[in-house]
């Protein structure tokens, strides 16, 4: 029988003072986000006169309802695809052992090693002639390549820690290898999938490089860069800057908690083998 010790309250009192330190950002995020522009005390005193009036200005001022659907819409259509590519293309990998299996995963995996920079020009060149330009599907054109490799070693990670009993039986009953990975394969997949899709969603959704080289010049763009064209209209008004900032964290923080069950075992699962 486990006894509580000295260590173990120790160690909780630790765990609570890292807990504090990170909601202390968060606390003081949302305190100047609710308070009215006319209280100038400090910004770690409670705000005594809660207003919602800083969200609706932000929301109107900032326009922040259409980079809001842009970035909804870029996150989602993004994901989607990796997760669709990333999976197809790990299923063989992970399964085959010919050379070619693993000269291709190692293909795949000079994604992870060099920096999207360096094709920042020639990618900007070629979404020019496509006349992307201005356009969110460029953005997609661009997630939907960038984060196939890093997805996919999740997926071959996992799918390696998988039993191949359930894949050999349908196969013997007949069932031809996409069939085999649409019924029997992907419905064990979802930890990895849950945990994939918050990943590329947060990193989408954060992104700032991007969308400011191929949206600018439009009247197209997403979260990221109207809160950076906030900050610089409204530079002395840090109340409508921390309210756009609460309304831009909301959408991915409401996934996270959704789905955060899943995320920690399907991480886990994806760094074995």
């Amino acid at each position: 029988m486990n006894r509580y010790r000295a260590r173990t309250f120790g160690l909780e009192m630790v765990m609570v003072a890292v807990g504090l330190v990170v909601a202390f950002p968060v606390y003081v995020l949302v305190n100047l986000a609710i308070r009215p522009t006319s209280d100038t005390s400090s910004p770690i005193r409670p705000t005594t006169n809660p207003t919602l009036e800083n969200f609706r200005q932000a929301w109107q001022e900032g326009g922040l309802g259409g980079a809001l659907f842009n970035s909804v819409v870029v996150t989602a259509v993004s994901v989607l695809i990796v997760l669709a590519v990333s999976s197809l293309a790990a299923y063989p990998l992970a399964r085959a052992t010919a050379k070619w299996s693993r000269g291709m995963f190692l293909l795949i995996m000079l994604g992870l090693i060099l920096p999207f920079q360096l094709a920042a020009l020639p990618l900007y060149q070629t979404m020019r002639d496509l006349g992307l330009l201005g356009s969110v599907w460029a953005l997609i054109l661009f997630y939907s390549g960038l984060q196939v490799p890093f997805t996919t070693f999740l997926y071959i990670g996992f799918m390696r820690a998988l039993p191949r009993d359930f894949e050999d039986a349908a196969a013997i009953d007949g069932c031809r290898p996409l069939e085999v990975f649409r019924y029997v394969v992907f419905p064990m997949l979802k930890p990895i999938t849950v945990t994939a899709l918050v990943l590329n969603a947060i990193s989408v959704w954060n992104d700032f490089f991007t969308p400011l080289l191929y949206l600018s010049g439009s009247d197209q763009q997403t979260m990221p860069v109207a809160l950076a064209g906030f900050v610089g209209q409204f530079v002395s008004d840090w109340n409508l800057i921390f309210a756009a900032l609460v309304i831009s964290i909301v959408p991915i923080l409401a996934v996270y908690f959704a789905l955060q069950r899943s995320i920690i075992n399907g991480f886990a699962g994806g760094l074995k083998g």
